[in-house]
């Protein structure tokens, strides 16, 4: 996105390194996302993201699946697995910005999923020494969430530097194109894999996704960039807070992460329980369970699509606001609809409009950072907004596990879509001042 008004957007282009030269003419509009994979290290950025969403898409299923399943969780039980699959956001998620940003992030990025890989290793094994327990999920939730912590500040700090700021937001469409279509088929292979060899061993699969995202990522041939270099005495505490000033400071910057944190707190509230409902209270296969995160995917991969003919109609403010708003009119909407008949297909189909219309604030709202967003600062501002939008998600995991407990799952559901409608007031509020 283009911000020439907006003042924080000018000190990018003198602070990063140059980008990969490429034969095109730069231009305002973002090319084609198919294009760029004709620049090899870029290709090979979007595979090793593709690969590793691949068998991320598993797991969104197959975790809670094991805890529900054969370890027989409560709802509140169920909540903390969610909460600790979040919980790093939380409590790393602001000094990682800062380490990231001391560090070469394409050996930050190699060294997430070698972590995650380690992981998820351990949950067939224990599986089949009979001796997986809710804590071993808990530990490797926790876990995860702190190797995803590293890798997503560093993934997304790292991707300026492979494309430069014209070509930004094609490469995010083309980027979150891949994973919707990843994340499309996966939940429902991953329901026929459940139920053919068991949750526990269905994660085997993604771990082994990770080992191929890693090496993909030892692929790249583009440096490395080193770490500027710190002034003397430069302190941890001093270079989280500059991150945090730049977001907070900034109105449009501010706005974008107060709506995300949330759409994220309130949508955790309901998504936490979301299997709970499906597989405990209407009793539904794995494969049907997965559909509505096919869907879902499915959503996302028409909205990225459309991401920038729609932001180009309406003007890119008007754009993210609408995208909040219908997308949480369609989710609620949605809910009276999940039921074991057929009007499970409509909730299904429901859920996936929904997340057509939101990708456009979801790919926009990330291109407008990292073009407004210096360089050397890029990991800091990332993780401090990581920090608040993801950190509220544990928070979220827990409220709707309690809420699951004591009122029922579709309560969490009804309560947390509800709740999700009011994500939109801080851009409604920065628009309304800026037009003022």
């Amino acid at each position: 996105m283009k911000t020439a008004h907006d003042p924080a957007s000018t000190a990018m282009s003198t602070s990063k390194p140059a980008p990969i030269p490429t034969p095109t003419s730069t231009s305002a509009a973002a090319p084609p996302p198919l294009r760029l994979l004709r620049f090899p290290d870029f290709r090979r950025f979007w595979m090793a993201d593709t690969v590793s969403q691949a068998g991320t898409a598993v797991t969104v299923l197959a975790l809670p699946l094991v805890a529900i399943g054969p370890l027989h969780a409560s709802p509140l039980q169920t909540g903390l697995l969610v909460m600790c699959e979040y919980l790093g956001f939380l409590l790393v998620g602001l000094p990682a910005g800062a380490w990231v940003d001391r560090m070469r992030r394409r050996r930050v990025l190699i060294a997430g999923d070698l972590g995650r890989v380690a992981l998820l290793a351990t949950l067939p094994i224990a599986a089949c020494l009979d001796a997986l327990t809710l804590a071993q999920l808990y530990a490797v939730g926790f876990g995860l969430s702190v190797c995803t912590v590293f890798f997503d500040v560093a993934h997304q700090s790292h991707l300026p530097h492979l494309v430069d700021e014209d070509r930004l937001v094609g490469a995010n469409v083309a980027l979150e194109s891949s994973r919707t279509i990843t994340a499309a088929a996966g939940p429902g292979a991953a329901g026929a894999l459940v139920a053919a060899v068991t949750a526990p061993v269905a994660l085997a699969v993604d771990a082994v996704s990770y080992l191929v995202s890693a090496l993909f990522l030892t692929r790249i041939r583009r440096a490395d960039p080193r770490p500027e270099e710190r002034p003397p005495g430069a302190r941890l505490r001093d270079e989280i807070a500059e991150g945090l000033r730049f977001v907070f400071r900034n109105r449009l910057l501010r706005a974008l992460t107060l709506t995300a944190a949330i759409s994220n707190l309130c949508g955790t509230v309901g998504t936490s329980m979301m299997l709970v409902l499906l597989a405990g209270d209407l009793g539904l296969s794995p494969l049907l369970c997965g559909l509505v995160f096919t869907a879902e995917a499915a959503g996302g991969f028409l909205g990225s699509l459309l991401t920038t003919r729609i932001a180009d109609r309406m003007g890119k403010q008007r754009a993210m606001c609408a995208s909040v708003l219908v997308s949480g009119v369609l989710w609620l909407a949605a809910l009276p609809f999940f039921q074991a008949d057929w009007r499970y297909a409509v909730a299904c189909v429901l859920q996936g409009l929904g997340w057509t219309a939101f990708m456009t604030f979801k790919i926009e709202s990330v291109a407008l950072r990292q073009q407004m967003t210096p360089g050397p600062l890029l990991g800091r501002v990332t993780a401090s907004v990581r920090f608040v939008v993801w950190g509220c998600m544990p928070l979220g995991a827990l409220a709707g596990g309690v809420l699951g407990q004591y009122a029922g799952a579709r309560t969490s559901l009804w309560t947390g879509a509800c709740a999700e409608l009011l994500a939109v007031l801080p851009l409604l509020l920065a628009s309304r001042r800026r037009a003022a």
